[in-house]
């Protein structure tokens, strides 16, 4: 089922042109406020935007004084929460979705008994959701979402409440069910928009910045957050000959990757933290780029510690660390090589 939304909500500041194509999953990102949660709201009927339209395989469900209430979309919303009926089984959990489309008693339960195979909790049936872990709820959350054979599915942060040991199996399961479904998903995590999505939409302030097939958006990013959110480094500016002219005169030298570059036209400089040196002071000799920063933060990653100076950030050894003497405030110097920069235009 393909959908077609262009709306305006006015007091949330929030004008978003947004597609899904027929069996495509997306992944909406962005930063707290940027209209990701907003969206869900309009495109389930939960919040009518002050102009616009939503159309859903043709049907116009928003716009022109129309306007389709959410229990007649055929849509279906998976939130952090599992949000089940506490007083029901787990089977009558499920059997809700087609109960309330019109489906007699006994056909409702061998829907709710299919899906629930189908995320691996048929043994759950009989259960009360006091009874299940917060992994179990979700797949039964799962289930019931699906059971009501959404046109649309939306999910709002699926696996945020769950434990980090729990997720990748909800996440393998998702990537399973999804697949050949239409699905918008919000995410702050890009594992899920890299298993799960086909393409990626950015939204900033309300806006979409930045959209693209998951691939491109993630290691060839134009936005500073769709950069911070793939794990790499950006930096904005205008192009010359060889490289990125930021506004405050800052030079990144690098190697166009995504088709010649216009002198003066937007452009973008895209690294790896990786491959960024730091130093105390700035190193002898003529390294290509060289960046005088301040350190803010330190991360640990594994069995190194990311470093992080603003918009940018460095991977280093935690032994490094030490002998630098690095601590959030101590101006520092990042060096990358030419080589090791990818420039895009914007």
């Amino acid at each position: 089922m393909s959908v077609l939304a262009e709306f305006r909500v006015g007091e949330r500041d929030v004008d978003i042109a947004l597609d899904v194509a027929d069996g495509e999953t997306v992944a909406l990102v962005g930063p707290n406020g940027a209209g990701k949660s907003t969206t869900l709201a309009v495109l389930g009927g939960l919040l009518r935007p002050d102009a616009g339209r939503v159309v859903l395989d043709g049907e116009e469900l928003t716009g022109d004084g129309r306007w389709v209430a959410p229990y007649a979309r055929r849509t279906a919303l998976l939130a952090q929460e599992p949000l089940l009926f506490p007083h029901l089984s787990v089977l009558e959990n499920v059997a809700f979705g087609p109960r309330s489309t019109g489906a007699g008693r006994r056909a409702a339960r061998a829907t709710a008994r299919h899906w629930l195979a189908e995320v691996d909790a048929a043994e759950l049936a009989d259960r009360r959701p006091a009874e299940l872990s917060g992994g179990q709820a979700q797949r039964v959350a799962v289930a019931r979402a699906l059971a009501a054979d959404p046109r649309l599915l939306l999910l709002d942060e699926p696996m945020a409440a769950l434990d980090v040991a729990v997720a990748p199996a909800l996440r393998a399961l998702l990537r399973r069910v999804l697949a050949g479904r239409s699905a918008v998903i919000v995410t702050h995590h890009v594992l899920d928009a890299l298993l799960l999505a086909d393409r990626v939409v950015v939204l900033e302030g309300g806006r979409v910045s930045e959209q693209g097939p998951t691939g491109e958006v993630l290691s060839r990013p134009r936005s500073a957050f769709a950069a911070r959110f793939s794990g790499l480094n950006l930096v904005a500016g205008n192009a010359t000959a060889d490289g990125v002219r930021r506004a405050d005169g800052v030079m990144v030298h690098g190697t166009a990757a995504g088709g010649a570059l216009t002198p003066g036209a937007p452009a973008v400089a895209v690294f790896r933290p990786s491959a960024v040196a730091v130093h105390r002071e700035p190193p002898g000799g003529s390294p290509r780029n060289v960046l005088r920063v301040e350190v803010t933060e330190l991360e640990p990653l594994g069995d190194l510690v990311r470093v992080r100076a603003g918009e940018l950030a460095a991977d280093v050894t935690v032994t490094s660390v030490a002998e630098l003497a690095l601590a959030p405030g101590t101006p520092v110097t990042f060096v990358v090589k030419a080589t090791e920069v990818d420039l895009y235009p914007r």
